[in-house]
């Protein structure tokens, strides 16, 4: 149920259902809720990918917003996350085989992953970005073949996810970890602060 918390505290509703996007905002200290949108995350022809994932992230606030016209004083998190190479957008391996294709062009390479975060209320919006580059190790077939077995890639934006057993393929990192995730946090905390929304 959609409620404020008491006090004349907002309350920030998170326009996604990721579960690692709600882990970080907990880990941030960040009271909010979470509200279902569906938006199409479709890669337009020549669309420079950090415009694509920022308008993605900004739709999803705006969808968020859309649903809670009727609550007051509504403040409304939404963040998209890409993994990004030679400026292709990876996006969601369809099956295992799509996931180890994406897995053998990575191996060996540095990529970028590109997380935007837009939070919207009735009279505002603010967004910021973080890009962080990744490097990869050379992967063997017999370490694809194994993360594949475990499943982990399945939904991950470029087939893996660093918080899991993909971290031992990645030797260095220069950037957010928390947005490689899927939200850079500090970004995060000083957009929210900007709504009158405090971590802790």
């Amino acid at each position: 149920m959609l409620r404020r918390l008491p006090e004349g505290r907002i309350l920030l509703y998170l326009a996604s259902q990721s579960p690692r996007r709600r882990q970080l905002l907990e880990l941030a200290g960040i009271r909010f809720e979470t509200i279902d949108v569906e938006v199409a995350e479709v890669h337009a022809p020549g669309e420079p990918p950090e415009d694509y994932v920022s308008r993605v992230a900004r739709e999803k606030a705006g969808a968020g917003l859309l649903k809670l016209s009727g609550v007051a004083d509504a403040v409304v998190l939404g963040a998209d996350t890409e993994v990004v190479l030679d400026d292709e957008v990876f996006g969601k391996p369809r099956d295992a085989e799509h996931a180890a294709q994406m897995l053998r062009r990575l191996s060996g390479r540095v990529h970028r992953v590109i997380s935007a975060v837009w939070v919207l209320d009735a009279g505002r919006e603010e967004h910021a970005r973080n890009i962080t580059e990744v490097t990869f190790a050379a992967l063997s077939p017999v370490d694809i073949d194994a993360y594949l077995a475990s499943g982990e890639w399945q939904g991950k934006a470029g087939a893996y996810a660093i918080q899991g057993r993909a971290a031992a393929f990645v030797p260095r990192l220069a950037g957010s970890y928390s947005g490689v995730m899927g939200l850079p946090l500090f970004e995060t905390v000083q957009l929210v602060k900007a709504f009158g929304i405090q971590a802790g």
